[in-house]
Formats: C-alpha cells, sequence, structure tokens
C-alpha cells in the first residue's frame, strides 16, 4: 500500500470518527404528541382545575408558549391534516400533496431528516397519515394507531339528563372497545413502548428521536373509573363563553358533523360537565403515563442531554361558544399547549408570541443540525434564547371552503365566506372571544385592514379560495367532510 492511500485511508477513519463523536454529543429529542388537546387543559397555566402533574413539571421546568395554533383543514379530520403538516413541514394547502410525495419516496419526512442527522428514529401512538408508511419512515416502531379509538353508538347525543347518564354508557365499561380495545387502555400501551424504548436507547451512544403519539384526549373520552372519580361534577366549571346553541352552525359556518354530535342540542350545563369531566379523567390518566416515561427517561441518564417537545394537533371546543369540536376558528379549537424542555432552556417562562404547533418539527431539526430551507414552519430556537421577538407575522387558519382566520398582533378576523359574514375579535381585550367588534364603527377601518391581510395571506399561501367574496373551492378539493 503507498504512503497517498494510507493518508486517505487515516483521513476518511479519523472523518468518521468525528462524525461518531458528534453524533454521542447531540441531544436526543423527544417529541409527545397529545390528540384534541386545548391549551388550558394544563394545571400548571391555573385556567381550569385539572391534575396534570407532570406535564405541569414540564411546563415549571421549561418554556411553554401561550399562543401555538394548528392552521386547520382541507378535511373534517383535523387531526389528519395537523398530522400531515408536521410530518412533512409544509402549510396546509401543500401538506397533501408532501405527504403523498413522502409515501412515494419523492420527499423526506420529519423522521428520515431526524436519521439524517445522525438520530435514530421511533414511533409509537396514532399516526393518521394515511399516505406514508410508518415503518418506511421510521427505524423502530412500536403499536401505531391508524386513527381514533372506536366510538359506540351509545357515546353521541349525551347526556341529555342525570337519568339518561345513569342507565347510558359509561367511560370505564371495557365492554364496547374503544381505548380498551386490544385489552389494555391505549395510553398505558404506548407508555409501556415509549418506556421500553428508552431503556433499550440508554445502552447505546447514537442520539434518539421518539415521536409518542397518545390518542388521548380525543373521544370516546374511556379512563379508568377512579380518574373519573376525581372530577365530581361540582369541581367542574362550565365556561364562561357557554352558550346553548352557536348561532353559525351548519353547512356554511361551523358544520354539524360527528364531532358535534357527541352532545345533545341545544347543550345544556349539564351535558357540558359530564364531557368535561370525562375530557379531564382522561387527561390525566394521560399525565400519569407521560410521567412514567418521564420518570425512565430520568433513570436512563440522557435526560441531561434530552430536549423534550409536547404539544397537541389542535384544541378542543367541549362548550365554548355553544361547541363541541375543533372544525372552527376560535381560540379554544385552534390553540394547544407547547412546551419546550430542555438543556439551557429557561425554567418557567411562558411566551405569548405566536407560533404555529408545527414549528416543533422545525425546532427538532434545528437542535439536530439545520432546517432545511424547503420546511415552511420556524425554529422556536430563537425565541427561546430571546434573539428574535417573532418567527412568524401573523397566523393564519382554514376549514374547507366555510372558515378563514387571521391572527395579527391583538386582532383576530374570522370570516364565512359563503354566509358572506365577519367577525373581529381583539384577544388582548377579550381573550374569551365573546364581543364582535365587526359592527363597531370604531373599528371600521382595523376591519377592512384585517380583511385585506386575510386576502393576502391566503394568496401567499396558495388557498385554493379565490377570495373571501366569491366562496369558490375547486371542486378536487371537497371532500367527505368527517371527523376521524
Amino acid at each position: 500500500m503507498n504512503i497517498k492511500s494510507t493518508i486517505v485511508r487515516t483521513l476518511s477513519f479519523v472523518s468518521l470518527l468525528l462524525v461518531a463523536q458528534a453524533e454521542e454529543t447531540k441531544p436526543n429529542v423527544l417529541f409527545i404528541f397529545s390528540d384534541d388537546q386545548v391549551y388550558e387543559a394544563i394545571g400548571a397555566y391555573g385556567l381550569i382545575d385539572i391534575d396534570t402533574p407532570n406535564l405541569d413539571r414540564l411546563a415549571n421546568e421549561g418554556t411553554s408558549f401561550s399562543k401555538a395554533y394548528n392552521m386547520g383543514a382541507w378535511t373534517g379530520a383535523i387531526c389528519r391534516a395537523s398530522r400531515s403538516s408536521m410530518n412533512s413541514g409544509r402549510f396546509i394547502w401543500q401538506a397533501e400533496a408532501a405527504s403523498q410525495a413522502i409515501g412515494k419516496g419523492e420527499l423526506q419526512s420529519w423522521s428520515q431528516l431526524m436519521a439524517e442527522r445522525g438520530y435514530e428514529t421511533y414511533m409509537s401512538g396514532k399516526w393518521h397519515v394515511p399516505e406514508v408508511s410508518v415503518p418506511k419512515v421510521f427505524d423502530h416502531t412500536g403499536t401505531v394507531r391508524a386513527g381514533m379509538p372506536k366510538q359506540t353508538p351509545s357515546g353521541y347525543n349525551r347526556p341529555k339528563n342525570a337519568a339518561d347518564y345513569e342507565q347510558g354508557w359509561k367511560p370505564w365499561d371495557t365492554s364496547k372497545g374503544g381505548y380498551w380495545q386490544g385489552g389494555k387502555h391505549w395510553s398505558e400501551v404506548l407508555a409501556d413502548e415509549g418506556v421500553g424504548f428508552i431503556e433499550m436507547a440508554a445502552k447505546k451512544e447514537r442520539p434518539f428521536f421518539m415521536y409518542l403519539a397518545f390518542n388521548a384526549p380525543h373521544d370516546p373520552r374511556q379512563a379508568p373509573k377512579e380518574y373519573i372519580e376525581r372530577y365530581p361534577l361540582e369541581r367542574i366549571q362550565v365556561p364562561e363563553n357557554f352558550v346553548p346553541q352557536y348561532a353559525d352552525q351548519g353547512n356554511k359556518g361551523v358544520p354539524i358533523i360527528r364531532d358535534e354530535k357527541l352532545m345533545p342540542f341545544p347543550r345544556t350545563e349539564y351535558a357540558v360537565k359530564v364531557n368535561r369531566q370525562e375530557y379531564y379523567a382522561l387527561i390525566t390518566h394521560m399525565d400519569e403515563q407521560i410521567g412514567r416515561i418521564l420518570a425512565a427517561l430520568d433513570a436512563s441518564g440522557k435526560a441531561d442531554n434530552t430536549w423534550i417537545i409536547f404539544t397537541s394537533d389542535h384544541g378542543l371546543s367541549l362548550g365554548h361558544h355553544g361547541l363541541v369540536g375543533k372544525q372552527n376558528m376560535y381560540e379554544d379549537a385552534m390553540a394547544a399547549p407547547f412546551i419546550v424542555w430542555g438543556p439551557g432552556v429557561k425554567s418557567g417562562q411562558k411566551l405569548d408570541t405566536p407560533i404555529y404547533i408545527q414549528d416543533a418539527m422545525a425546532t427538532a431539526l434545528d437542535i439536530g443540525g439545520e432546517v432545511p430551507e424547503d420546511i415552511d414552519f420556524k425554529s422556536v430556537l430563537p425565541l427561546l434564547d430571546g434573539s428574535v421577538e417573532q418567527i412568524h407575522d401573523s397566523i393564519y387558519g382554514a376549514y374547507i371552503d366555510t372558515q378563514r382566520m387571521l391572527l395579527q398582533d391583538d386582532w383576530k378576523l374570522i370570516a364565512y365566506p359563503k354566509l358572506k359574514k365577519v367577525k373581529l375579535f381583539n384577544l388582548e381585550k377579550d381573550p374569551q372571544e365573546m364581543h364582535d367588534l365587526s359592527q363597531n364603527p370604531e373599528y371600521a377601518e382595523q376591519l377592512q385592514m384585517m380583511i385585506q391581510s386575510l386576502e393576502d395571506r391566503m394568496d401567499s399561501l396558495g388557498d385554493p379560495m379565490e377570495s373571501l367574496s366569491k366562496a369558490n373551492y375547486p371542486k378536487k378539493l371537497k371532500k367527505k367532510v368527517e371527523d376521524h
């Protein structure tokens, strides 16, 4: 062997060694994803009376974002659209095509980009990106759930009253399947598998990227009976902005689809309290499973070099404005918790700068190296260290062809193109969105500015609707409106 080839081989070995050493020191990334969790549903925030000690720990030891939004959906299944954006890194109107490209091997998913940066990748729980096969884009998988647990017919239109509740379906009844399908609650299965992977990863030097996606607290809101009993109805408060019937509900506004049929019409305070009781119980049960995952991380010896990002795919109305689901543009449906915990992250900090929940993807890529230029979402790391004050100048939302939204500074515009109607709110003064200012002459100029800004944003994002005044929507984008 000549000297030249020896030098080349030595340099190659040194290069590989440096890469291996770099991978050893890269932080691990643990992404925990809930389903249908409204921002208020973390006890540490003091907005509702709910027990979430482990999420409280993440919030108290990390940084929370109080305005983290999903963009909406081109289909009734908001979670599908949200997860397509999360895993492709593309804004709403490009996410479905991007997911199809990932499925064909023409584009890389979030997990594949993390693997490219030296990470061993793992996924367990809810996926709901039907165009993409999980085993093809993750190194390891646990139990992958395609969508929601099976809802029973007796889980709808309930409870009409106390007698109806006593005679009807109970969330701890294991005979109806749902979260109990398979013999063990799905949240517990996810925790078992997450703990198992962490214990395996503890023996390795390679950094890991974990994608743990709970189905909770999506309906059917099933939890063991002792968790329901922690929330007697006298402990449950009805939302301040509760009304028995939302005025703009119907095919041209907020649709009456699956989610909205879980409670009777008109809404009653009793029905809202029971549904919220079951929702809180399922979240507390999920929180306990998150505690098991955090304990395993602590025991692994890798916690000091691990970042945790916790968020949900969107919020949930559950009585706010007389609505139940998430197919609307109000804060409770659009906004979700978003917590970042990790080395050097300021403890107990709460930031109110608006972000998208899918900024979690860009943040993880930033932790692992760099964010590709074709990713639409932004890393929140510059917000954490205070180097920038905002990463998005506005927040856009859309739901099929019936609703559009723009949040800009303290102002929020909700448009119903088919109803030829808009609503204007000042979130600083009216966080519950109870006072529509669109008909107030004092805010006429602000209203027109917001309408124009929304129209401009629709154009820049490739919104298939030509304009708010022309609620046209290409037929190829019209899908059956149902939630999964």
